[in-house]
């Protein structure tokens, strides 16, 4: 259900697509933007990408990001709150929030490859048919984002990690960070599955961490799984937590989160449906909670999740 039904609330971003396209550059270049990256001070990031995907699903409601309103009202209470540093989001939701002001002192990530649709029958084949890094540049924004899934059983593997490695070259080069999201998976009847097992997160980490000609500006952005200690130990870039399909209660997903949080190399949340879409339908609430997760320079990770 829709947080707003006034169904023309959002009809001015579509009279200024019709009339006025350059709005978007033009909001772009005048925002002000995030003061800077810091270690040992968590980042907290909302994702919006997932449409793109073709990936609509929540919980148990197929199309609970279809709406685009909805989403949009939404990512709106999410980064309204002064905790939330900033958005990873494809071509025309980023456009959206630049259009509504929404991402004043915020970090913008970019999503870069979106071609690998869910189901579509080559998804492994997943080419880069959003964000470019000229366009990230031009955008003022921080880096782009890429998922890097890892097919030992699919010949398409190889042509993206190729192409993969060429994109986090053309980020450096900009000195835009590339914000990796590497899983080893498989195909399981007739799906693309995620093997979440430490020891298989922790080869993942390893290949992706190598891709490029140099790793000054890669991060990895990582699950929470069992063992994160041993994940976190396969690297020293600086690693975001992602949040993925709700599984569990909301308190024990947060508990999750604490807990690898506390580990050294985290540098915070890359969280969407998660935060976006809570059972109870507090956005607000759910991301206050996560937030309060976080290390600030005030509050050292002290905050614990109520039982």
């Amino acid at each position: 259900m829709s947080l707003n039904d006034d169904p023309r609330r959002y009809e001015h971003l579509s009279a200024l697509r019709l009339e006025d396209p350059d709005a978007v550059a033009r909001a772009a270049t005048s925002r002000r933007r995030h003061p800077g990256l810091k270690y040992g001070v968590q980042n907290f990031i909302v994702a919006a990408d997932h449409p793109a995907r073709g990936a609509l699903v929540v919980g148990n409601d197929p199309v609970a990001m279809a709406d685009r309103r909805d989403l949009l009202d939404r990512l709106q209470i999410a980064l309204a709150n002064p905790a939330v540093d900033g958005v990873l989001a494809s071509p025309d939701v980023m456009d959206d929030l630049l259009l509504l002001g929404a991402l004043e002192g915020k970090l913008l990530f970019g999503s870069m490859n979106r071609g690998g649709l869910s189901g579509l029958v080559n998804e492994i084949d997943d080419r880069f048919t959003g964000h470019t890094a000229t366009a990230l540049a031009a955008l003022g924004a921080d880096g782009g984002k890429m998922l890097t899934r890892i097919c030992l059983g699919d010949p398409d593997t190889v042509a993206m990690l190729e192409a993969t490695a060429k994109v986090i070259d053309s980020l450096a080069e900009r000195k835009l960070i590339a914000m990796v999201e590497p899983f080893l998976s498989s195909w399981q009847n007739g799906r693309v599955r995620n093997d979440l097992s430490a020891d298989a997160v922790i080869k993942s980490v390893a290949i992706a961490e190598g891709l490029g000609s140099t790793s000054a500006y890669t991060w990895m952005k990582l699950p929470v799984v069992a063992e994160m200690e041993r994940v976190m130990a396969a690297t020293t870039l600086p690693t975001v937590l992602l949040g993925g399909d709700p599984e569990g209660t909301q308190d024990e997903v947060f508990a999750s989160w604490q807990a690898a949080l506390a580990l050294p190399g985290v540098q915070g949340l890359t969280v969407g449906r998660t935060l976006l879409y809570p059972a109870d339908g507090d956005v607000a609430g759910a991301v206050a909670t996560a937030a309060s997760l976080l290390k600030t320079p005030v509050l050292q990770s002290s905050a614990k999740v109520s039982e």
